[in-house]
């Protein structure tokens, strides 16, 4: 079997998500390619080491500009803090790698449309990680829709609600530094349900927003000061599709009790759909069948549907790792194809786009209006 040389950037909990992908998509799928877990990088010596012994990598480094350079790896998977994304894809692009990125692409618009240049100058195959599309709930309820089950789509309803801010004194890590994170729940989690949106309903064109804050000062690791909240802890948007369709999202990490809740409920002509990620074997359905209307909960573990071939018997369940697998299963093959996988940066720039929407809305406290081409 031809091999795929791996180099991962990052190693916190994206980089573990994605070492477990790396290694388990042979084992369960047919693949093209056999993935070499060659070399992880991260900044610190002691904690790199440690990861790549313990998430079963070759070889560690520090330097990712030595990684990228390297003639030795074909594709360069980052899971870095935002603010080193534009600089690693520009190098790697510049390499001819192929480039697989954690959501959201960039930490502004400018640099998100730099990248997709970048990608497109070199003709190198790029894909982002919005591995929630690729739940086989999700992925049938897009088979559904896409069938026209639930008709003409009016609504679209998403909420990513976690609660791990609401402790006044957790501390002030850095996902709450604009410079490193970009913006707090906005890019962190709603850039997950807009993603949905677009994948399930259609483009968003025109939105509103409203950014939170809730505690302005936290402490600094390792001292007795405080400092700045730079980010927002909560995150609002109406918004409007193409096709006709509306939609509300919130994002929130102060929603207390809520661990890591990404739901959405579509409604159409014919019927709805609902899904949860907290069940995410489950889909709920509504089709109107007059006396005999009513939501249903199907199981999604069964023969037929998505992904499910790979893994255990019906009612065996998968779990939140697993949408990794099928993500990198599905890059693997689209290398193979030498077509670009779904989403790739164009979706990306998309994604930004309405963030950076949300964003001029909640200052402007207007509607602003979205644009989708790229």
């Amino acid at each position: 079997m031809r091999k795929l040389n791996i180099a991962l950037i990052g190693y916190g909990f994206m980089g573990r998500a994605h070492s477990n992908a790396w290694r388990q998509v042979r084992s369960f799928f047919d693949v093209p390619y056999e993935p070499v877990l060659k070399v992880i990088c991260g900044r610190d010596e002691a904690k790199v080491s440690k990861a790549a012994y313990r998430f079963g990598w070759e070889k560690h480094s520090t330097s990712w500009e030595d990684v990228v350079a390297g003639k030795d790896i074909d594709l360069v998977d980052i899971c870095s803090p935002g603010d080193t994304h534009l600089p690693i894809v520009v190098a790697a692009a510049r390499e001819g790698k192929f480039i697989f990125c954690e959501k959201p692409l960039a930490n502004t618009l400018a640099e998100a449309e730099e990248m997709l240049a970048a990608v497109r100058a070199s003709n190198c195959l790029h894909m982002i990680c919005h591995n929630y599309r690729r739940a086989p709930a999700v992925a049938l309820a897009r088979e559904l829709i896409g069938a026209g089950r639930i008709g003409q789509i009016y609504h679209y309803r998403g909420t990513y609600l976690q609660d791990w801010l609401v402790d006044p004194d957790f501390p002030r890590v850095w996902r709450l530094e604009k410079a490193i994170a970009g913006s707090g729940a906005l890019g962190d989690l709603l850039s997950h349900s807009i993603d949905l949106a677009q994948h399930l309903v259609g483009e968003i064109t025109e939105v509103s927003g409203l950014l939170k804050t809730f505690i302005a000062e936290r402490p600094v690791p390792g001292s007795h000061m405080t400092d700045s909240v730079e980010v927002d802890d909560a995150a609002l948007s109406l918004v409007r599709f193409k096709n006709g369709a509306v939609g509300s999202i919130e994002a929130s990490r102060f929603a207390t009790g809520r661990k890591n809740q990404n739901r959405f409920e579509i409604n159409g002509s014919r019927g709805s759909i609902v899904f949860n990620l907290e069940r995410m074997n489950e889909l709920e359905l509504y089709i109107d069948e007059g006396p005999e209307s009513g939501f249903r909960t199907i199981q999604v573990t069964g023969k037929g549907h998505p992904y499910i071939e790979g893994w255990w018997p019906p009612g065996h369940i998968i779990g939140y790792e697993h949408t990794f697998t099928h993500t990198v299963l599905d890059l693997l093959k689209a290398i193979d194809d030498q077509r670009l996988p779904n989403p790739n940066f164009e979706d990306g720039v998309r994604n930004q786009r309405v963030l950076d929407g949300v964003a001029r809305a909640a200052e402007s406290r207007k509607w602003e209006s979205v644009s989708q081409t790229v």
